[in-house]
């Protein structure tokens, strides 16, 4: 067997080093497998200038997953650099379980990990939503020194955060002995995801009395936070003072601020941003639109929706996924069926977020037929249904009457479907039997159900009670409901009028007692008139339906 030559021309070796760099830097395939060939024809010796990692680091970021784990398993010895590309790589493909294993296999190997490499792995645990994993790669960046590099700190913070523990993030942002904005932003971030707006404030203030200024990804979050919220005046406040600071609100702090108004049921004032931010001269892109989409179901305009579907056409953005499927949702909204089919059947490739858009659009219409066919469709297809796509055909079925079927899909949920159930399910199926008149069946249901009842259980149930004339099973389940920390006053006002038509009054008085005292309150609905320059919105008072129960009273 011939040996492969140390030296044979380093500056021919260097050559080809460098091209691997440039390969890895542009993302470039097909050159990069040339400069292989002619690695293997010369028969350099890999080892130099660490020829084999740097082919690991060509082909894993060039997305070829299978030829980097080859040259991975065939390298003696490899180093630290091509261990940090299979695991950036896998994570960025989403096999997240796989970057941690090869994580794992480089401290079997004795490889001693950098900066980079936690950084990278942690971002795999959060794409796993991998609390305990995060805290096991924490244990070993404690061990191996790292704990004060400010990147890495970064990272565990970041990671602590999304996966809903801010209070273990905090702990690392306070033991850090320099910080950097992306310290102080993850942390701002991590408060304003959890809604504790006033934590978020203190420190987005400290930063800049500590000497440092706010980002766009700073301002990004507290704006955003506090749209999220409902405060409309807390995210123009601080959306002003962006500006007076002589900052410029860019794409993505306008998409925070009409994501987070339509979030937050304020569909009026996101439409209007929408409209500053053309005038302004932002150009939207597909993060803008499907942030706006919602806002036209939540008016019930069609005339809107439409109007931001020609805009998404002569933008080009008509056959994203995930447009089209807000596109989709805005439509069943809206009442237009056909324009829902129209929008799905042009989708390429469709994704199962498509598929239970139109499921759910169908079933919200009545076309119960055709959302079956649909979801048997979408197994035929080798498409895996998930829990949304479950709720979308339970759905269906109780909007349709269909008692058996529906029975049917949820008890195979977990054997035909992998899929866990919930209280989204529970409330489906409890609605279905409530709607047919099975209300015996359905309080049979409510007391067996192993998870926590919810409001929607609750109303869905009361409300079945009261149309098929059970009071009796409302007034059973109406102790241990009044014991429930439940936030909507729906459950409460049906259990309230199912005793005032019954005439008892002390019912209804201990109700608006429990009310007042869980601080629950019933709000006036709204409804929305479009006029040609714009919408008023209408405000809805049942009068006698207050008066009757005493619910909303003034005390």
């Amino acid at each position: 067997m011939m040996k492969p030559l140390p030296f044979p021309n380093v500056l021919f070796s260097e050559h080809l080093g460098f091209l691997l760099q440039r390969c890895i830097k542009c993302k470039a395939l097909q050159p990069g497998k040339q400069a292989h060939a002619m690695l293997l024809a010369s028969r350099i010796d890999m080892k130099i200038l660490s020829m084999s990692s740097k082919l690991v680091g060509m082909y894993a970021s060039c997305g070829d997953l299978q030829s980097a784990k080859l040259v991975l398993e065939r390298t003696q010895n490899p180093n630290v650099f091509a261990f940090n590309w299979m695991v950036s790589t896998l994570a960025f493909h989403g096999h997240h379980e796989e970057a941690i294993g090869y994580f794992s296999l480089m401290q079997e190997l004795g490889i001693v990990a950098n900066k980079f490499t936690f950084s990278i792995v942690l971002k795999a645990c959060l794409g796993l939503t991998d609390f305990d994993k995060g805290r096991e790669v924490h244990g070993v960046i404690s061990r191996s020194g790292f704990v004060n590099v400010v990147s890495v700190a970064n990272s565990l913070i970041d990671m602590y955060c999304k996966c809903g523990h801010v209070g273990y993030g905090r702990k690392v942002f306070d033991g850090m002995i320099e910080r950097d904005v992306v310290s102080w932003t993850s942390m701002i971030c991590g408060y304003c995801n959890i809604g504790l707006l006033e934590k978020a404030l203190v420190l987005f203030e400290r930063m800049k009395v500590e000497g440092l200024e706010p980002n766009d990804f700073t301002w990004n979050a507290m704006i955003a936070g506090y749209a999220r919220d409902g405060d409309c005046n807390g995210a123009f406040v601080l959306f002003s003072r962006m500006v007076r600071e002589g900052l410029v609100p860019d794409l993505i702090t306008w998409n925070a601020m009409i994501s987070g108004f339509t979030q937050s049921l304020r569909a009026v004032e996101a439409w209007r941003l929408f409209q500053d931010m053309l005038v302004a001269g932002i150009k939207p892109n597909q993060v803008t639109v499907t942030g706006l989409l919602p806002a036209c179901g939540l008016m019930s305009s069609i005339h809107r929706g439409k109007e931001l579907h020609g805009l998404i056409y002569r933008m080009g953005l008509d056959m994203n996924v995930f447009v089209a499927t807000a596109l989709i949702d805005m439509y069943s909204k809206c009442g237009s069926v056909k324009n829902a089919w129209d929008v799905f059947d042009r989708i390429p490739i469709k994704n199962v977020a498509s598929w239970n858009a139109m499921i759910g659009c169908y079933g919200k219409h009545g076309l119960v037929d055709s959302s079956i066919q649909l979801f048997e469709r979408i197994q035929a297809e080798g498409m895996q249904p998930n829990h949304i796509t479950l709720i979308s055909v339970l759905s269906a079925c109780s909007h349709g009457g269909l008692v058996e079927k529906g029975l049917i899909i949820f008890r195979s949920m977990k054997e035909k479907y992998g899929v866990e159930i919930s209280q989204e399910h529970y409330s489906c199926v409890l609605d279905l039997l409530c709607r047919s008149g099975k209300m015996v069946e359905a309080y049979e249901l409510f007391k067996e159900m192993p998870i926590e009842v919810t409001d929607s259980i609750i109303g869905a149930f009361f409300n079945g009670c009261k149309v098929h004339g059970r009071r009796d099973l409302a007034k059973l389940m109406a102790e241990d409901i009044l014991r429930m920390e439940l936030k909507k006053p729906g459950g409460f006002v049906t259990l309230s009028n199912i005793y005032a038509a019954d005439g008892e009054w002390d019912g209804v008085e201990n109700i608006r007692k429990v009310m007042k005292g869980k601080g629950v309150h019933k709000k006036p609905g709204f409804s929305w008139v479009e006029k040609r320059d714009g919408f008023v919105e209408s405000e809805t008072r049942n009068e006698c339906k207050i008066a009757e129960t005493g619910i909303g009273m003034p005390s």
